[in-house]
């Protein structure tokens, strides 16, 4: 047994990607303050730094590569007072073939593994426990937000051709909602007071439990239960827009009314070689089809430019799909070419300074699109969830038309975080809005 118990040493998280990435750092976080480690959130001076990596595509990986190697710059851990965990998506991607890579690391943590984040800690740190011996703390809270993202499922089923989600978080499985709720309880607890569900694949939810169920049902019953949190739910593929998921948004207050469907293209050829299904004008009838219902509704996409096989033409078709769509956030992405997935081998690869210019097209043609949609809302009165400062003292929050992290935010003269005030919005500039507390 070591004289140095858990309680004396430390744990510091870098969390690289996407929100998927951070819900798994908040619960390997958790599990360990439950061990008896503290949180630090100074990673230069923890006796252990766990990177959470992405590894969705190169760039991704490169970035995670960075920061593992700073980490392994800083002098606690290039002298040995610390440890290096790399965990999350790289582990996963590259397996055993890593460890030979990255040398500096004392331990590799894959997706599937993060539950075993104490032992890992624990074998580092020479920390031995007795049975029975665990220590149970109150944990504070990993990330201090007023929102929260939830997760809903994890893994993917549907393998684009251009993706490697699958082979990174295995086949798709919905978690119960016992679950769902027990975890809404807890980031509830903490303070937040919007709930962002989130997985790879939103609209698929419920339909492989033992007593199918439905992302209706399950936005229904959330939103029931919690009258006086908002709910978001994102990344949600067209096939999951169902007419039951619109009604359920557009009767309950305390929904968003926000959709977030990963278009990807417009044209039907490149489409079926991402094996993918649809057309613009299928995308179009269904934009129109929740206009319809929720004239107030918010419409986000994202878009892929440079696919193999993607011609002048297709390109062009994508320019007018998306005038045509009007939507109100567009995120564009050039074409990753990675090792494993189907679209690595296919002919037509396109030239990589041809795959930016083209994404910054689109990038341009949507700033075009979307910026005059958010300055149409001047004049409203919103609800606006009050986030924090910045760092000049400016308090700024997020309209329900905001998501967190990728839709710009509302700048504000009043309020404190956590409250909801009634604003009227008075100016915009690009994404960002500002406006006046009126109650």
């Amino acid at each position: 047994m070591t004289q140095t118990g858990p309680e004396q040493r430390s744990v510091a998280f870098i969390t690289m990607g996407c929100a998927k990435n951070e819900v798994d750092s908040d619960h390997m976080g958790e599990r360990l303050q439950r061990a008896g480690y503290s949180i630090s959130d100074d990673p230069e001076t923890a006796d252990v730094v766990v990177v959470n990596t992405c590894s969705f595509i190169q760039a991704a990986t490169e970035e995670s590569i960075d920061a593992i190697l700073e980490v392994a710059g800083y002098a606690s851990v290039s002298e040995g007072r610390a440890h290096l965990v790399v965990a999350g998506c790289m582990p996963a991607r590259y397996g055993d073939d890593l460890a030979q890579e990255l040398p500096e690391a004392g331990a590799f943590v894959p997706c599937a593994d993060e539950t075993t984040i104490v032992n890992v800690v624990d074998e580092l740190l020479g920390i031995e426990r007795m049975p029975g011996s665990d220590i149970a703390v109150e944990a504070r809270p990993v990330v201090d937000r007023v929102s929260a993202y939830v997760k809903i499922s994890d893994g993917c089923d549907r393998f684009c051709a251009y993706c490697t989600i699958p082979y990174i978080r295995g086949r798709y499985h919905s978690f119960e909602l016992s679950d769902i709720m027990s975890e809404i309880e807890r980031v509830a607890s903490r303070g937040a007071r919007e709930i962002v569900l989130i997985a790879q694949d939103t609209g698929r939810w419920g339909t492989d439990l033992n007593v199918p169920s439905s992302l209706a049902e399950l936005v229904g019953t959330v939103a029931d239960a919690y009258p006086n949190l908002w709910f978001r739910v994102m990344y949600i593929q067209p096939e999951g827009i169902t007419d039951e998921l619109i009604k359920a948004v557009s009767e309950h207050a305390n929904v968003c009314k926000y959709f977030d469907i990963p278009f990807q293209h417009s044209n039907g050829r490149i489409l079926k070689s991402m094996n993918r299904s649809g057309s613009g004008s299928e995308y179009l009838d269904l934009l129109a089809r929740i206009r319809a219902a929720i004239p107030d509704v918010t419409l986000r996409t994202t878009l892929i430019a440079g696919y193999p096989g993607e011609t002048e033409d297709d390109f062009e078709e994508l320019k007018d799909f998306v005038e045509a769509a009007d939507l109100d956030y567009i995120g564009v992405f050039p074409y990753s070419r990675e090792e494993g997935t189907r679209a690595y081998d296919l002919d037509g690869q396109i030239d990589e300074d041809e795959k930016l210019s083209r994404a910054q097209e689109i990038r341009d043609l949507a700033d075009a699109v979307c910026a005059p949609r958010i300055a149409s809302r001047v004049g409203r009165e919103v609800d606006v969830l009050v986030c924090g400062q910045e760092e000049d003292g400016q308090l700024f929050g997020r309209a329900m038309c905001q998501a967190p992290d990728v839709d710009g935010v509302t700048y504000i003269d009043a309020g404190e975080p956590g409250e909801v005030v009634r604003v009227r919005l008075e100016d915009s500039l690009m994404y960002e809005l500002e406006g006046t507390v009126v109650s």
